[in-house]
């Protein structure tokens, strides 16, 4: 038995609504934020490594606030509209550049202050706050001390010394990394088959979501050879690290073709509902950002895959290697590279100045 069935239900989960359904791995992080849903503080503080799972716990602890005190069609309503994210009440911040600017803390203050479009709770989910440098002591004062009825969720890989006070006034919640084991069970559990279920996993480091989606994608294992061959391309030349880079990169806008159909159809089904109900309240803002968000977070999860396929390359030829220093040291730049993809959005300089000192230790 898991903690989220330690409390009453709500009125949306007793029409069928399972609003932590896309959470996997973290059922002790479910019973903290269950509990505090008929009473909750002003803000929290999810904390966990990229994969573990924050997004997907914010939304649905999202949906269940919506929801709380709603009944019927209503209940099941707000709920849905929370976890296809698309309520006019949640809103999802990211950071636009390399840390939430002070631009954005201006736009999250006035958003805070605003009153509520559905007459119930506001939710404000700010996503990679451990990135936040100037604009933390800018948004102190109104993550302490909310507008009532506004919520913050606070989403953070950890917590550095520009995020120490914020976290101090907010309800901090750990989650555990989430194991490829779980996710392929749940694709498992949902009709996958177990081969294609565990590479998915391997490649989705974590995110549920974007497992299911490798899942439906018949070149994800061409990908995957594609950054384990990089070593064997590499000859130390210029010509040949942008040659490479410029293959990947077209096989990652190749990748985006089970997101773009998903897209899609949500598209479509978003044009029924501004059709049968109106332009008025349709939240079409909030749906377009979020299809940006995704595209965004896509591409940049499907560069980290590679790195994490060609950093396993690296450690395998470790133990053979006749040059151990070099290969250590290029396992050292692919992680530097992963860790730094937040903070440059050029994401081909950034493979070609890879791939270029990844090929010089082979040159004779």
């Amino acid at each position: 038995m898991t903690s989220r069935t330690t409390y009453p239900p709500l009125s949306a989960e007793l029409a069928g609504i399972d609003l932590w359904a896309n959470v996997v791995g973290q059922d002790d992080a479910v019973g903290e934020l269950r509990a505090g849903v008929n009473a909750p503080v002003h803000a929290y503080l999810l904390v966990g490594p990229r994969g573990s799972g924050k997004r997907e716990l914010a939304r649905a602890f999202a949906a269940a606030l919506v929801s709380r005190d709603r009944t019927g069609d209503d209940a099941v309503r707000q709920a849905r509209m929370a976890l296809t994210q698309n309520h006019a009440d949640i809103t999802e911040f990211e950071r636009v550049g390399a840390s939430i600017s002070a631009e954005q803390a201006d736009t999250i203050i006035a958003t805070a202050a605003r009153s509520s479009i559905e007459n119930g709770p506001k939710v404000l989910i700010l996503d990679e706050f451990h990135l936040v440098t100037t604009a933390a002591p800018k948004l102190l004062k109104t993550i302490e001390e909310p507008p009532a009825g506004t919520v913050f969720v606070v989403l953070a890989d950890d917590v550095p010394n520009d995020l120490v006070t914020i976290a101090s006034r907010c309800v901090r919640i750990d989650l555990a990394t989430i194991t490829d084991e779980l996710i392929t069970e749940r694709l498992i559990a949902e009709g996958v088959a177990p081969e294609r279920a565990a590479d998915a996993a391997a490649a989705a480091v974590g995110d549920l979501g974007r497992a299911r989606l490798l899942a439906t994608d018949e070149r994800l294992a061409l990908r995957r050879a594609a950054w384990r061959a990089v070593p064997d391309r590499l000859d130390g030349t210029g010509a040949r690290a942008i040659e490479t880079a410029d293959d990947l990169l077209a096989m990652i806008d190749d990748a985006m073709t089970p997101l773009a159909e998903s897209h899609a159809a949500e598209v479509a089904e978003f044009a029924e509902l501004v059709a049968a109900r109106g332009e008025r309240g349709s939240g079409r803002k909030q749906f377009e950002d979020r299809h940006k968000r995704e595209v965004r977070r896509y591409r940049t999860d499907e560069i980290r895959a590679g790195l994490t396929e060609l950093s396993r390359r690296y450690r395998d030829d470790l133990a053979l290697s006749p040059r151990p220093a070099d290969v250590a040291a290029a396992i050292d730049d692919i992680a530097d590279l992963a860790g730094n993809l937040v903070r440059n959005p050029n994401e081909r300089l950034q493979l070609v100045a890879l791939f270029s000192k990844l090929g010089r230790p082979r040159r004779s």
